[in-house]
């Protein structure tokens, strides 16, 4: 192994143990942000991190093949997520993707615009009415389930809403990784899981099969994500999804499609508030919107700086913060020798504030996203949503989302961080803030 590949342990193994299962971002000294490639050796797994963009194109697409989802995440998401999307593996997922894609296309977005902006127009109202300090983070955790909840089944959960967001709290903060698959021991030792997190699987199951009986049974169309899945059928062999498939495509929608999204909104702000002249650019960009008017999809192209305000927050907090690949066969990652069986982790916290990459990785700076800024930038050196063919298909849906809730609000209120309440990022599944954001919210 290279000299300068090999990184001797930081800590001890329950000292590391500790730190992955109450946040993942902890592990990283400052040297690791100034490296490549980093071999680790966890007891009896060979493990690797990879922060080179062009190490990690290989592992997403130039030799993808041969890069799997990792044990640690199908272990770890596959009780929740079933086979869906983030999941699946092989032609089960080329079969998925290839159902789900027209469901994401342009045309589709376009129709969800409004719904988006209604749900936006919504918050504003009620911020209107506070006084008071809330969380901010909490609020955009709403707001984003609101809207999955509307686009991808119109009312039907709209009674729920509350116990979704219960439900997936218990999810993100008690799921932890097991350290029999952080260390490598066999697989037939058994992996526990929290009693709580077994509860709201069951929870979920049952809310799912009974909206997806129902709108069976009922056979309306309803223009709706749900509704779109459930007529889609496989262009190569005619085949649509059974009730499992559309389950465990719902929970993969749900966290994917509002819980990170809603974690980026939620940094988004506090870094407004904290950079007074960005903060000042978006107002003045959403002020230039038609007053008086709900926001469309036209909207979007008159919203840059939005979208860079989106994409810079996506860069210092991806809500995605690691993306983990097993490795099928041998391979060779810049010279250095990868076995079979070996994890192989892209972080894309730490290649996002890579000093070899973006010059004052820390600085919060939506510029940097301009076309003329991005031009010949590697495009695996940005990859909040993942990259290669397993990129997330909602991405387009998220960005969309971002540019007319930040525009929405940003056009009504100031936000000013209460004292005393310092933001807190962790990575769990997510890349969250514990304990919330905390502001208070003043009319412009």
């Amino acid at each position: 192994m290279a000299e300068d590949t090999y990184l001797p342990p930081q800590y001890g193994p329950l000292e590391f143990l500790r730190r992955v299962r109450t946040d993942q971002l902890s592990v990283f000294t400052p040297e690791v942000f100034r490296r490549n490639l980093i071999y680790s050796k966890l007891l009896f797994l060979d493990s690797f991190l990879v922060i080179k963009p062009d190490y990690i194109e290989r592992v997403l697409l130039t030799n993808q093949q041969n890069y799997v989802k990792s044990k640690f995440v199908q272990r770890l998401l596959g009780p929740v997520l079933g086979e869906g999307l983030f999941t699946a593996e092989g032609e089960a997922w080329r079969r998925q993707r290839r159902i789900a894609s027209p469901a994401f296309q342009h045309r589709r977005i376009e129709g969800f615009v409004e719904i988006m902006a209604d749900c936006a127009e919504a918050v504003a109202v009620r911020w209107a009415k506070r006084t008071e300090p809330f969380d901010v983070a909490a609020e955009m955790m709403g707001l984003t389930l609101d809207i999955i909840a509307r686009t991808m089944f119109s009312a039907e959960v709209g009674g729920q809403i509350e116990r979704v967001r219960h439900l997936m709290d218990v999810l993100i903060w008690d799921l932890r990784p097991s350290g029999l698959d952080l260390f490598g021991f066999p697989d037939w030792l058994p992996r526990l899981m929290p009693r709580s997190v077994k509860e709201a699987i069951r929870e979920f199951d049952a809310m799912m099969e009974e909206m997806i009986g129902a709108r069976r049974r009922n056979g309306a169309e309803r223009g709706d994500l749900l509704s779109m899945l459930m007529a889609a059928r496989d262009p190569e062999t005619g085949e649509g999804m059974s009730d499992r498939q559309l389950r465990d495509e719902i929970m993969t929608f749900f966290l994917a499609g509002h819980e990170t999204t809603a974690n980026a909104l939620g940094f988004a702000w506090w870094l407004l508030a904290e950079n007074p002249e960005a903060e000042a650019k978006l107002q003045a960009e959403a002020d230039g919107l038609p007053m008086g008017r709900r926001l469309g999809f036209a909207a979007l192209a008159a919203l840059p700086y939005a979208k860079r305000v989106f994409e810079e927050t996506l860069r210092l907090y991806p809500p995605a913060h690691t993306i983990s690949r097993r490795a099928v066969a041998e391979d060779e990652i810049g010279g250095v020798r990868v076995p079979a069986d070996s994890l192989v982790s892209i972080s894309t916290y730490v290649t996002h504030r890579s000093p070899a990459l973006w010059p004052d990785p820390d600085r919060f700076d939506p510029d940097r996203f301009t076309p003329e800024r991005s031009a010949g930038r590697h495009r695996f050196a940005y990859i909040p949503f993942g990259g290669g063919p397993r990129i997330c298909i909602g991405m387009n849906f998220a960005l969309a989302e971002a540019q007319i809730i930040l525009a929405t609000l940003a056009r009504s209120f100031r936000l000013t961080m209460v004292s005393g309440r310092p933001v807190r990022p962790v990575g769990m599944i997510t890349l969250r803030a514990k304990g919330g954001i905390w502001a208070t919210a003043s009319r412009r």
